[in-house]
């Protein structure tokens, strides 16, 4: 019955109809299309997601929470619109803390610090998880502080300023300890300075002088007595080289030895007239010559 309505209708009113019901298809679409273009370009900062060099990324989904098996390297990523990518810096970082410690004496001492650290890369997920972007207040800082405080605040305020047996070294180094359990690595901490009162700075200055002092006249001493054991030793040579001399020397030999003199300056020819037997000894003298 229907397909003889149709056939009934003029050709003129199926093409209009057909055109109608095809610009509403077409408009539909083009709706669609405008409306994924406009999600897409108000997504488009959430879908690709660029890391920038010396930085990581940190994966958060929605409906799992943070992805702690993978760390986004830094390039280009897509990711879905409802996730958040965080990023780290990756490089080695410094802060600068300063604090004040109370020593076994009740002095205080005042410690300022330079720390490099950055984080471990390949345990970024649970830092993000645990600590959070934030973690150099949160661990680096404390942490540090704390083992210092610890460390130290057993040991005088000279013992500080003047790192008896390598002290501050060794506090330095379990605080780098402590800071690295905390998913990041503590490249090197510096102590900038130690700051003392001043009485107390003068007092301890004045007796490093002092101790220095004592050490430049122990060394002279030590000097001294050097030099003197090195002059009795080279007077006790001479005095063995001369009584060996005189064990040996003799009359005939110094008659010898005057001769063999005598002729070696006869063939000289800065000799003009040779005395023969004068004085004791009967050897010859040489006057004159040019």
């Amino acid at each position: 019955m229907n397909y003889s309505v149709a056939q009934d209708l003029p050709r003129k009113d199926i093409k209009s109809l057909l055109k109608s019901r095809l610009f509403k298809l077409t408009a539909v679409f083009a709706s669609l299309f405008i409306l994924a273009l406009a999600l897409g370009i108000l997504l488009w900062p959430r879908i690709l997601v660029s890391i920038p060099a010396g930085q990581a990324g940190v994966l958060f989904r929605l409906f799992t929470g943070t992805q702690t098996d993978y760390v986004y390297r830094s390039g280009l990523h897509v990711i879905a619109p409802w996730n958040t990518m965080i990023f780290y810096e990756i490089r080695n970082q410094v802060i600068l803390h300063d604090f004040h410690i109370l020593t076994t004496r009740g002095l205080m001492v005042q410690l300022e610090l330079a720390i490099r650290y950055r984080p471990k890369i390949d345990q970024l997920g649970l830092l993000h998880q645990r600590i959070g972007p934030d973690y150099a207040r949160r661990v680096v800082v404390p942490q540090t502080e704390s083992v210092l405080r610890r460390e130290l605040g057993r040991r005088t305020a000279a013992d500080i300023y003047t790192n008896a047996g390598g002290l501050l070294n060794q506090a330095v180094d379990r605080a780098r300890q402590e800071v690295g359990r905390n998913y990041v690595v503590a490249e090197d901490i510096i102590i900038r300075t130690v700051t003392l009162p001043a009485l107390v700075k003068e007092a301890i200055e004045d007796k490093l002088a002092q101790r220095e002092l004592l050490k430049s006249y122990d060394f002279r001493l030590q000097t001294a007595a050097q030099e003197a054991e090195r002059l009795r030793e080279e007077g006790r040579g001479i005095r063995d080289y001369q009584a060996e001399v005189d064990s040996t020397l003799t009359d005939r030999l110094l008659q010898h030895t005057g001769i063999r003199v005598t002729r070696e300056m006869a063939g000289s020819p800065n000799a003009s007239v040779v005395l023969i037997g004068s004085g004791k000894s009967g050897l010859p003298m040489i006057p004159g010559g040019q």
